[in-house]
């Protein structure tokens, strides 16, 4: 909730907790998110101010559901918007892809694979408030969920009326991310993200935003990854490391593992 705040230009300030919660749910369990929650929000400078309980008969609820919902300010001055987004424009990423994503896969035990990777999950409204002093005419923000970054630049591509071109080298990516995805067959541009926003900035103000990013915690594996194009509006393209090039489209459905 704080990320979609702050890539939206507002200021995260308050939030709310809803918690639906299966009966017999450990109580010891229940505090420890609690406090979990509660040192998240510190350190993200944000209040959770009000929220609500439902308890549910067994089997009601898988053990417990949370949700957040939040309110921002949008400072005078800030409007971003995917109409604003103009060819020549510049694509980045604030660090490596797909973190979020296989560290779930792994955690589930839907993979027979051992892995140290760990999710990304962090707030970014601290890296999107230098972001856009350093930057101020950055065009557009969005942070890379579901269906990873290839969702996002095939939405704002077709939001714009433009045309994206990433170039496959510039990607970053871990060893581990990228050799986990090899095995198995899937894309790290569709996989999840919980801490990496794209970006779209305009060429003049590409290595003040770069700089800026990198100098940030949460942006020190920051990239440009691409750029906006007026060829195919609506499309996203990559060059490959093959040296050949390939359509990115949206994802329909899951990501499935290969199985032969």
């Amino acid at each position: 909730t704080v990320n979609d705040l702050a890539v939206g230009g507002a200021r995260p300030l308050w939030l709310s907790a809803a918690f639906i919660i299966e009966e017999g749910f450990d109580v010891e369990s229940l505090r420890r998110i609690a406090a979990s929650m509660r040192q998240a929000a510190d350190a993200a400078e944000v209040a959770i101010v009000t929220g609500d309980t439902k308890v549910v008969g067994r089997g009601g609820a898988d053990k417990l559901f949370i949700t957040t919902a939040g309110i921002g300010i949008i400072p005078p001055g800030v409007n971003l918007s995917a109409r604003a987004i103009r060819p020549g424009d510049r694509v980045l990423v604030n660090g490596r892809l797909g973190e979020h994503g296989a560290a779930i896969l792994a955690a589930r035990g839907e993979v027979e694979l051992e892995s140290a990777i760990e999710s990304d999950c962090r707030p970014l409204n601290g890296l999107v408030a230098a972001l856009l002093k350093a930057a101020p005419l950055t065009r557009a923000l969005r942070d890379a969920t579901r269906g990873g970054i290839a969702a996002v630049l095939n939405e704002m591509a077709m939001a714009a009326g433009i045309g994206v071109l990433l170039e496959e080298t510039a990607l970053p990516l871990r060893s581990d991310v990228q050799g986990f995805c090899e095995i198995l067959g899937l894309d790290p541009l569709y996989l999840a993200n919980e801490g990496v926003l794209v970006a779209f900035v305009p060429q003049e103000q590409t290595d003040a935003a770069l700089r800026t990013m990198r100098g940030h915690p949460a942006g020190e594996a920051a990239a440009v990854i691409g750029v906006v194009t007026a060829h195919r509006p609506g499309t996203v393209a990559m060059n490959t490391a093959f040296g050949g090039a390939r359509i990115v489209d949206m994802l329909i459905g899951e990501q499935l593992p290969r199985i032969c």
